[in-house]
């Protein structure tokens, strides 16, 4: 039976584990048609119910495939990612309140314990995952970011801290010092998910960073990823842009030219021609009116295509108040005249 996840009333079923500090971490598309087929191997004795897995490498970009015995992909595990789309349970992703379009979707996105390589099919460590996770029902990428959304309903860790539930955009407010300072006032930078969170958070690199009071229940478009692939997901984190760090960065375009995952979309100054290589989880960059020069200022999680197949995000954006799949403020697709459709410049697989 199709899982109906409903924004407006919010009617989601999925139901969360947590620890007492934090939610516990919880880990697919179309694979895009391309014209050969590099090598097949059956890996490591690797089965699912109706038999074993067969394994096929595929490119654009490069990739293994894993097909059951009737040929249906059931896995799709991208070089130098962490994120694999598994086929499971369908369900639809809709937000009525705001658009009328939705995304119905067989693709669960999922986090591998590292980075796929080619003829990791091969691995223990991949039977043993797969196990847990072909099926499976726990929340995946895309049902934590409609968490988010309007009408989403609030969870809280056993040490009574607010995890989930509808989120806003970042107050339009400025710092202190700028209100203290000679009347001008310095916008603040856009909120993280420790201000959604109202908790301090202390990154591998030692810098602790902490919430401001008025940001509470709060992301901009890098923090609701953060948030989503990162505090709930086990993403590793970085406390700001800094390239050499091992975890996701704090801005749209740190995270947009660092060097986590693949580039599936190369950064432009253009709009792509072609964008059919994405797969839902894919992270998509804009290059938005407000920053100057070719900065990428707006950042989304994509969600595959809809029921009229046009390819839609998610993201946290100002003019909608919040995470929306929606259409306020600007229409949440990919193609077409839209807006952010005309203001993608590229798209990067974790």
């Amino acid at each position: 039976m199709t899982a109906v996840l409903l924004a407006a009333s919010y009617g989601l079923t999925l139901q969360l584990r947590h620890r007492t500090d934090r939610p516990e971490a919880s880990q697919a598309s179309q694979v895009s048609q391309v014209p050969h087929v590099s090598h097949a191997s059956l890996g490591a004795g690797i089965r699912v119910r109706s038999g074993p897995l067969h394994f096929e490498r595929i490119g654009n970009p490069a990739r293994t495939i894993a097909r059951d015995r009737r040929g249906t992909v059931v896995a799709t595990f991208t070089d130098g990612a962490r994120t694999a789309v598994l086929t499971g349970p369908g369900r639809t992703f809709a937000e009525p309140r705001t658009t009328d379009a939705k995304v119905v979707t067989k693709s669960w996105v999922r986090l591998l314990p590292k980075a796929w390589t080619r003829g990791a099919e091969r691995s223990g460590w991949l039977r043993t995952w797969l196990n847990s996770r072909l099926g499976s029902r726990d929340p995946d990428i895309l049902a934590t970011a409609f968490d988010y959304v309007a009408g989403a309903p609030a969870r809280t860790t056993a040490a009574g801290v607010k995890y989930s539930g509808a989120a806003r955009y970042t107050p339009d407010t400025v710092s202190a010092s700028g209100r203290a300072g000679q009347g001008k006032s310095k916008p603040r930078t856009g909120s993280d998910f420790y201000d959604y969170l109202g908790i301090p958070w202390t990154f591998p690199d030692t810098v602790t960073r902490r919430p401001e009071k008025d940001r509470a229940r709060s992301v901009d478009s890098s923090g609701y990823v953060r948030l989503v692939y990162g505090y709930r997901s086990g993403f590793p984190l970085n406390s700001r842009d800094n390239a050499a760090g091992s975890g996701l960065q704090r801005t749209p375009d740190a995270i947009a030219h660092g060097r986590l995952g693949v580039p599936v979309i190369p950064l432009t100054d253009r709009r792509p021609a072609v964008i059919q290589q994405l797969q839902p989880g894919d992270l998509v960059f804009f290059r938005t009116r407000e920053l100057p020069g070719k900065r990428i200022g707006h950042i989304g999680i994509y969600l595959g295509l809809d029921t009229a197949d046009h390819p839609r995000f998610i993201s946290s954006r100002k003019s909608a108040g919040g995470p929306t799949m929606g259409d306020k403020g600007g229409t949440s697709r990919l193609d077409g005249d839209g807006y952010y459709a005309q203001v993608l410049r590229g798209a990067r697989r974790l």
